[in-house]
């Protein structure tokens, strides 16, 4: 993700108070700054943002909470994103997901279409603007 503009951190984004509930959303990397950096434009957006630095993490906030989206990156230590999808299928069927990767040992592409493959309902490459993050959220979940 990039680094949003002065004083457009959620440009387009609705402002909290518009919102009947916040969406309960999960961010999941283990990058720290990412998650960071996420969790603030998100909760701009009007979001009530969990995050979890890899997939252990998640699978434990996931049992204490359901969440509307959850955007996991795909390669981390531990369990990755391609694991939590398929937990996440199976816990909380009706949650959305957005699968996000920089790529690694294989393309981008390629690791974001076999998430697409196993349930993810929307992707997201690495690095993306606020822009695409609003876009890919709307494409999951519009805002009622």
């Amino acid at each position: 993700m990039q680094a949003p503009t002065p004083g457009g951190a959620a440009e387009g984004a609705e402002p909290p108070s518009t919102r009947a509930t916040a969406r309960a959303i999960l961010v999941i990397d283990d990058n720290a700054q990412l998650r960071a950096l996420l969790g603030g434009a998100l909760a701009k957006m009007g979001y009530a943002v969990t995050s979890a630095s890899d997939g252990g993490e998640a699978f434990e906030a996931i049992a204490r909470q359901k969440f509307d989206v959850v955007i996991t990156d795909l390669l981390m230590p531990e369990k990755d994103g391609i694991e939590v999808i398929g937990e996440l299928r199976k816990k909380q069927p009706e949650a959305r997901i957005i699968a996000m990767s920089g790529g690694g040992r294989g393309s981008r592409d390629q690791y974001l279409s076999t998430a697409k493959g196993l349930g993810a309902h929307a992707v997201l490459g690495k690095p993306f603007s606020v822009s695409e993050l609003n876009a890919a959220l709307e494409s999951v979940s519009p805002r009622p």
